[in-house]
């Protein structure tokens, strides 16, 4: 396996951190269109490691890529707005993909908070077909959310339920940073993407549907010392793709944000700070999200500063094999504490870099399997759920 990881930053410099711990792979290409940030990926690394710059927006500059360093799989790091060049890289050179995030929506252009426009992962999935004949694999969603939630899921119509009435992903933590009013622990690109677009829901028998921003508020209580978080409906691509392979009458996604938050996000709704389109300062044109990003810090720097713990998890109801009503919360903590001791690299990004090198282990061994554009709940969960254990970084489940 020698794999081309595109992107550098915090998540792709965690992923570099995980797999340098495992021998599954022959050689791991990292690279950023910023050459230096490369560098300081792949830094102390073993000879695995080589460091190189690529253009992500390029599908023919990932291709020649792939071909010059003899590449299987890409693995892509950075954020969603370069989705689509990148697997259509993987496809033209022959190569299997991974991401942790899928292609963007676009909001129904008459009912945004009713009727799913373009939804998340629809272009990858319209080119299923090609992946297919191809014989190639796009394993699209393998983060930690989407990605282990998905596992969770399919883990629970496996083993736990008999009968599914709603899967509920749920994410809350209780971190803090020190020295920051307002510092989001992941990309703000990307939060602002998934808030603030209509949170898509499904139920059987409707299909997809949209609810408005931070709808449908819930108080939820977060295992390991983390504790009641409200959480509130966001955009997120579990809800796109659970229901393609698993059973259920309802399937949701819920991010506790807290209040401060979603009001910060509103407020840059307001006054238009959330838009991606240039508008013209200065004789430049600039796009209002991108120097929001650039006026806080970068998530990737805050782990020494940042306390507490994060969860990513997927609560699941119905009516269990004995046939008795049962309610499961399946879930993954991460102490940032322990991330910043053992690898360096905070928890967030940690937590969301681990489950793509998992998923590449399990590729490597031939433990999953797969053609065409697929989720994580294709594949058999038991086999992840394991190694994941193994890499010292075990789940858990609770009654509720």
């Amino acid at each position: 396996m020698r794999i081309l990881l595109v992107g550098a930053g915090g998540v792709g410099s965690a992923a570099v951190a995980i797999a340098a711990r495992r021998s599954f792979f022959e050689t791991m290409v990292v690279a950023d269109r910023d050459p230096a940030r490369a560098r300081r990926a792949v830094a102390g690394r073993d000879d695995r490691f080589v460091a190189a710059s690529v253009d992500a927006s390029s599908a023919e500059a990932v291709a020649a890529l792939c071909r010059e360093q003899r590449i299987t799989h890409v693995l892509n790091a950075v954020d969603p707005r370069f989705v689509l060049p990148i697997f259509e890289g993987a496809y033209a050179a022959g190569v299997d993909y991974l991401d942790m995030a899928m292609s963007l929506s676009r909001p129904h252009p008459a009912r945004p908070y009713a009727e799913t426009g373009v939804k998340l992962g629809d272009e990858q999935f319209a080119r299923a077909d090609r992946w297919v004949d191809a014989g190639r694999l796009a394993l699209c969603g393998i983060g930690v959310e989407p990605g282990l939630s998905d596992v969770f899921a399919r883990y629970a119509a496996d083993e736990l339920f008999a009968e599914i009435d709603e899967i509920g992903v749920r994410d809350g933590a209780n971190l803090t940073v020190d020295g920051h009013e307002f510092a989001p622990s992941f990309s703000i690109w990307t939060t602002i993407e998934e808030c603030l677009n209509p949170p898509v829901v499904w139920e059987a028998g409707r299909g997809w549907y949209t609810t408005a921003p931070f709808s449908e508020p819930e108080v939820f209580e977060f295992p390991a010392g983390i504790g009641p978080v409200e959480c509130v409906n966001v955009e997120h691509e579990e809800v796109l793709l659970i229901p393609r392979w698993v059973d259920a009458k309802r399937v949701t996604f819920k991010y506790g944000l807290g209040a401060e938050f979603i009001d910060v996000l509103r407020t840059l709704h307001k006054v238009g700070l959330d838009s991606t389109a240039p508008v013209p300062v200065g004789g430049v044109s600039v796009s209002p999200r991108d120097v929001v990003a650039a006026c806080l810090p970068d998530p990737a720097t805050l782990g020494d500063r940042m306390h507490g713990k994060t969860c990513a998890g997927t609560y699941v109801t119905g009516t269990g094999v004995d046939g008795l009503p049962r309610r499961v919360y399946l879930y993954h903590v991460v102490d940032n504490e322990w991330s910043m001791r053992e690898y360096g690299h905070q928890a967030v990004v940690w937590q969301t870099a681990l489950n793509p090198v998992v998923a590449l282990e399990l590729l490597a061994t031939g433990a999953w399997t797969g053609v065409g554009v697929l989720g994580p709940e294709a594949m058999p969960p038991k086999p992840f759920l394991d190694l994941l254990t193994a890499y010292g970084s075990p789940w858990g489940m609770e009654e509720r």
